[in-house]
């Protein structure tokens, strides 16, 4: 019996969107309370299957509004199929919106603490990785400035470097990589293939399909909520690049 660690089994994932225009957030409830908002049916991902097994890398590939996202945060547990069903064994680490726990009015060194206990850290643990963390997110003269404060870039660095401290049976990445400067992205990127050599299982977003290449070993190309094409990743991402041309 195959060892898989995700398993996405005709999973559709829908989003009612209201059809006509209002003015502003007034007039949207209004309408809401008289019943009078028409909805119209967006399916973002439509009747997609495929199996990841313990250890593989997998990206997700496809232009903007492919549904990359949502079926991530479907197999991430914040968003629930309308069909279909979604398996995971293991416990996940989604680094989805980086930072998104943070008080903004807090500083770097509170939010530490704070991330880590959303995280399931204890703060002695916290206490025992702090430098660690800071180190890695290269904050050193910033732990007392506000969050609030700091650039989109130094949010993703202190993020990541909090939610990758302990190593994830499975790893979920959309995007992060476009925020920080190259050099932290090549860090970010080390200690990715690190975790691959020790067994996590990834599942990773992103428009750079040599990023992909070099980080994944197989590859699923969206295209309007369809699945295009899954299979190894120099494949998929070929096939992927010829229809763009």
């Amino acid at each position: 019996m195959e060892d898989y660690a995700i398993e996405i089994d005709h999973v559709t994932i829908r989003f009612n969107m209201a059809s006509e225009k209002v003015d502003n957030l007034k007039e949207y409830i209004i309408k809401l309370i008289k019943k009078e908002l028409i909805f119209q049916e967006f399916l973002a991902v439509k009747d997609v299957s495929f199996k990841v097994k313990r250890g593989e890398a997998w990206a997700l590939i496809g232009v903007n509004g492919s549904g990359k996202s949502t079926l991530l945060k479907a197999i991430s547990g914040i968003l629930k199929p309308y069909k279909g069903s979604i398996t995971v064994n293991g416990e996940i680490a989604p680094l989805i919106e980086l930072g998104a726990g943070f008080d903004p009015n807090l500083t770097a060194r509170e939010n530490i603490y704070l991330n880590g206990t959303v995280l399931g850290h204890s703060k002695k643990f916290m206490e025992e990785h702090f430098d660690e963390i800071v180190d890695f997110a290269e904050l050193h003269d910033f732990l007392d400035t506000p969050i609030k404060n700091f650039s989109s870039g130094m949010s993703a660095r202190l993020g990541f470097s909090i939610a990758t401290m302990v190593k994830p049976e499975i790893l979920i990445v959309d995007e992060i990589l476009a925020v920080g400067d190259f050099l932290f992205q090549q860090k970010c990127m080390e200690r990715m293939s690190h975790m691959l050599e020790g067994g996590t299982t990834l599942l990773f977003v992103s428009h750079n399909i040599e990023t992909v290449k070099k980080l994944c070993d197989h590859a699923a190309w969206l295209d309007h909520g369809v699945l295009k094409m899954a299979g190894e990743v120099e494949t998929v991402c070929d096939a992927y690049m010829e229809q763009r041309k």
